[in-house]
């Protein structure tokens, strides 16, 4: 980026010597101008008071000649001086703008360095994102941020380059009934600062061909498993089935506070319910063998029914120097089992892909 900046600043530098030189020089045919102006309307006072014709080579001739060259030269400087000016405000604004990405990235930096220092247990997290969010704004970020990113990039930003890359010997791996996946490791492009994994799909949809192209960033070996990477993408969609399934449950029909920071408050409530009760069934599934088989398959068990179960549970809440720790009652259908949250909070740091998402 630095680099950017100063070959634009230096285009600017050079649009606006040249502009300068134009005006100076623009300046001095005009005062050539009226110098020539005033010897030739001398001259001609001159030729008629002796009665002489003008010539063709004859210093009136000449001094009209030169006249009507200043006149021509006058116009073409004119004539060129608004596109210098476009161009040197154009070089202008992208030394700006590069200038403003600058200070962006040197705050962004300043705000990691503090994160490091203050947020003691970062998550660890697989984000899988919507194509509507492949930026490459919010890709940078998240790689920065430290996830293991699966997504989509946002637009034509990378399909037309890898399509040009494909050859008909190019071998495709099949990964569903009518999609084939061709992938590259650790891919660099000259517009992104890095490696990224990428994989070309091609779908077969009757006679024609759609083609989309998936990205990869992290430790899993996707290229190796061009299958499984695309499974492991595409079940993103089961996470928002069961998004909108908790909708119906933990949806805000009713706000039980008035005030913008009980607001706040209650709207991050309702997601962590809605993430906390499916992490809770495969809890459940694995620690409770005494429950109901019909809650076994956790993949099955219905949202509602396990808030229902959970409001009617009975549980002490003993805060120690540890943390808190969740006891189940003997009357509870969870009998001898607890739950410790320890003091020490993972915490998920914002994420602002609403600020660059294009709908």
């Amino acid at each position: 980026m630095e680099a950017e900046c100063q070959q634009c600043r230096a285009k600017a530098q050079k649009s606006q010597t040249t502009l300068e030189g134009v005006q100076t020089k623009c300046l001095e045919t005009q005062e050539q101008f009226v110098e020539q102006a005033a010897l030739m309307l001398e001259l001609e006072a001159q030729y008629q008071k002796r009665q002489r014709p003008e010539r063709p080579y004859s210093a009136l001739a000449k001094a009209r000649q030169r006249l009507q060259m200043l006149q021509r030269r006058q116009g073409r400087l004119e004539k060129r001086m608004p596109a210098l000016e476009k161009q040197w405000h154009h070089r202008q604004q992208r030394v700006q703008a590069y200038q403003s990405q600058i200070r962006g990235l040197q705050q962004r930096l300043k705000q990691f360095e503090v994160e490091n220092r203050t947020n003691l247990c970062p998550i660890q997290a697989n984000f899988r994102l919507d194509a509507g969010f492949g930026t490459q704004e919010n890709v940078i970020l998240a790689i920065e941020m430290g996830y293991e990113l699966y997504t989509k990039p946002f637009s034509t930003w990378l399909t037309s380059r890898l399509k040009r890359r494909v050859q008909q010997d190019t071998q495709w791996t099949r990964v569903g009934a009518n999609a084939e996946m061709v992938a590259w490791k650790a891919e660099r492009f000259p517009d992104f600062p890095y490696p990224l994994d990428v994989a070309l799909e091609r779908f077969h949809t009757g006679q024609t061909q759609r083609h989309t192209t998936l990205i990869h960033f992290g430790c899993d070996p996707v290229t190796t498993d061009l299958p499984g990477w695309f499974q492991r993408y595409n079940a993103r969609q089961l996470i928002e089935a069961g998004i909108k399934e908790g909708k119906n449950i933990f949806a805000m029909h009713h706000l039980m506070v008035r005030s913008a920071p009980a607001i706040f408050l209650q709207e991050q409530l309702a997601v962590f319910a809605a993430n906390f009760v499916r992490w809770a069934a495969r809890w459940l599934t694995e620690l409770c063998p005494q429950i109901s088989s019909v809650w076994h398959n956790s993949a099955q068990l219905k949202v509602k029914q396990q808030v229902k179960v959970a409001a009617h549970t009975s549980a002490w809440v003993n805060w120690q120097d540890q943390g808190c720790l969740l006891m189940f009652t003997d009357h509870s259908l969870f009998a001898g089992r607890s739950l410790s949250v320890k003091q020490q909070w993972a915490v998920q740091l914002p994420l602002p892909f609403s600020d660059n998402a294009q709908f």
